[in-house]
């Protein structure tokens, strides 16, 4: 077999649960969309497929873990196909979809899509679903929010319960939308030089912003890894909100990394946040007009579904809520050093997601008033997993 199947290295890939015929599946998502086809498997050859992680050859797996080698080819060989192990037929996937991508100038829609059919049905929805929450009457400006990124079935109040306080006749010059990337190549800061389709039609990039931070942090480091835009759906989620209420706006795209995870070489290849965020406030300031920032922004991922012991139940729902609104209420007061802090002291138990983007909100525009709106927990009715999130007013 060639080098990299005979010694594989898996890619960062989703595992999602499925059952067909009354058997159990994990089915392995490619979190980049590189592939059409997806590939599934039964739980006992994931235990395998976690091995391969580019130190042993399939020889020495097999000899650990008593697996017959023909199924360990196989399993290699249908990995490859979709592009899960690193390798030439990845590199082509990720060429293809790149020169897509380039020639037609955006990230084609993807998980927005499940907003609705159209742009008629999508406004329908969401005037519903604004219509169903109070507006917050934040005094100010509104310079931000905080909202989730969570599907829309689960997620819907949490985002209607943030952008209820976005006002239709105060159309910004330019909006910022700070993701998260949960499952993509890139450990620094990865901006998008390309629009983005939805339902409601497509946004563009804001070149003048695009063109400062190139000059400032160059090309190379903050385009790296932009394919990761392709799958990941943070920033997504978050543009037919801005189209309902401003339409085309131009629009800077970026995903912040965790900064409790450091960069996996420090060769300055990428922008870390700091710079980023420092190039954004001079940018901000030349360019002038008015600014909205978006986080998007999930907090806590707990119960078996993410790896915990323990079934959810209302007792430890009771507490991750405490352990949350504790971190909240530093970030409300702007108290970045104690916010962060609480993180480090417990290593993230609850895997809040999105502690990155949320500080570099706060960094960028240095609101006078933080407000939290709404808090929201999604629980699984089987009691699997328990997603909290947050709607966060920056105003001034």
């Amino acid at each position: 077999m060639a080098e990299h199947l005979n010694r594989p290295q898996i890619r960062n890939f989703q595992p999602l649960g499925m059952e067909k015929d009354g058997k159990t599946f994990v089915m392995l998502r490619d979190p980049s969309m590189l592939a059409e086809q997806q590939m599934a498997v039964v739980p006992q050859v994931m235990q395998l497929i976690l091995l391969f992680q580019g130190r042993e050859t399939l020889d020495e797996i097999a000899a650990k873990t008593q697996a017959p080698m023909h199924i360990l080819r196989d399993v290699v060989t249908r990995l490859d196909e979709v592009g899960l192990i690193w390798g030439p037929r990845f590199e082509e996937l990720e060429r293809v979809a790149k020169a897509k991508i380039t020639e037609h100038g955006y990230f084609p829609m993807s998980c927005s899509a499940s907003l609705g059919k159209d742009e008629e049905a999508c406004r329908e929805t969401m005037d519903k679903w604004l219509s169903d929450m109070e507006d917050p009457e934040i005094e100010g400006t509104i310079l931000g929010l905080v909202a989730p990124h969570l599907d829309y079935q689960r997620g819907w109040p949490g985002y209607a319960a943030a952008y209820r306080a976005l006002k239709k006749d105060e159309k910004p010059d330019r909006v910022i939308i700070l993701g998260t990337n949960h499952f993509g190549i890139g450990d620094g800061v990865v901006v998008s030089e390309y629009g983005f389709a939805t339902p409601l039609g497509k946004v563009s990039p804001d070149k003048s912003m695009l063109a400062f931070l190139e000059k400032t942090l160059g090309s190379k480091r903050i385009y790296a890894d932009q394919i990761d835009h392709l799958g990941e759906h943070s920033v997504q989620m978050h543009i037919p909100w801005i189209q309902y209420f401003y339409g085309d706006v131009p629009l800077l795209a970026a995903l912040i990394p965790n900064p409790l995870v450091p960069l996996v070489a420090d060769d300055d290849a990428r922008a870390t946040s700091e710079q980023f965020v420092s190039a954004v406030r001079t940018a901000l300031a030349e360019l002038g007009g008015r600014t909205l920032l978006i986080a998007s922004s999930d907090l806590s991922h707990v119960g078996q579904q993410f790896g915990d012991p323990f079934a959810m139940n209302d007792t430890n729902a009771d507490q991750f809520e405490q352990i949350d609104r504790e971190r909240l209420a530093a970030y409300c007061k702007k108290d970045m050093a104690t916010f962060e802090g609480l993180f480090i002291k417990d290593q993230n138990k609850s895997r809040w997601c999105s502690v990155g983007n949320m500080l570099a909100a706060q960094n960028i525009l240095r609101p006078n008033n933080v407000d939290l709106i709404d808090y929201q927990q999604v629980r699984d009715p089987n009691g699997m997993s328990m997603v909290s999130s947050a709607a966060i007013a920056f105003s001034q």
